[in-house]
């Protein structure tokens, strides 16, 4: 049976990514079939094969079946810019329909654990009076919140968890990621977090010393997915 998931966070660099490839490779040793994408990104490497994130990367390593770097990120920007402005300069109409049938032909994979991995916050925008999490809710997927804990995360956590159910969307869990382990009364934050996210919480991850997806998946717990 397969299962997928559009995995979202709190803001930009809350560690979306660290968790994503975190929460594949643990499907990958629970012997699943994994596959991803990262329908936009920007801030983006000039290569000889063309533009490359180290995020989509990260994703296509942790992906078993064969994923082509298009595949899994359709939709690629050189400036580190929020990806409607970096659209805008490139002359790109980035829109719900440019983003959504690539993502489609990735589930229509039908791995035993799929990731769509959106960028920044719940609501980035897109062209138009478009966002992001319109993509999330033409996919219809559960949701999984990447809470990036620091100074101010119980308000965004909570905001963002409201918005998603807003839209209609099921929030299938989240994860704190320990963004700043000096965070005055983290346990208390943690507790409160707890309390008042709607879902289970998947995990928490340290502030670690080697980022890898191996030594994150060690602190995710897959199965309180529904």
């Amino acid at each position: 049976m397969s299962a997928a998931y559009f995995i979202t966070g709190t803001d930009t660099d809350v560690g979306k990514t660290t968790i994503a490839a975190g929460l594949l490779h643990a499907a990958r040793s629970a012997g699943m079939s994994t596959a991803a994408g990262k329908p936009v990104a920007s801030g983006c490497d000039v290569t000889p094969k063309g533009l490359r994130n180290s995020d989509a990367l990260a994703l296509l390593a942790e992906c078993s079946l064969p994923l082509t770097y298009a595949q899994v990120n359709p939709v690629a920007f050189e400036p580190p810019i929020a990806p409607h402005l970096a659209a805008r300069e490139a002359g790109v109409a980035l829109t719900v329909q440019s983003l959504l049938t690539p993502m489609l032909d990735i589930l229509d994979m039908l791995a035993d654990f799929t990731l769509i991995e959106g960028a920044g916050g719940w609501r980035v925008p897109l062209a138009d009076q478009d966002n992001l999490s319109d993509l999330a809710m033409a996919l219809g997927l559960p949701v999984i919140l990447v809470v990036g804990v620091r100074l101010g995360c119980i308000n965004h956590a909570l905001l963002t968890a409201e918005a998603i159910a807003q839209d209609g969307l099921q929030l299938a869990g989240w994860v704190a990621n320990i963004i700043d382990p000096k965070t005055s009364r983290l346990e208390e934050n943690l507790a409160t977090l707890a309390e008042r996210i709607p879902a289970p919480c998947l995990g928490r991850v340290p502030k670690l010393k080697s980022v890898t997806a191996e030594a994150v998946a060690e602190h995710l717990q897959l199965d309180l997915l529904d």
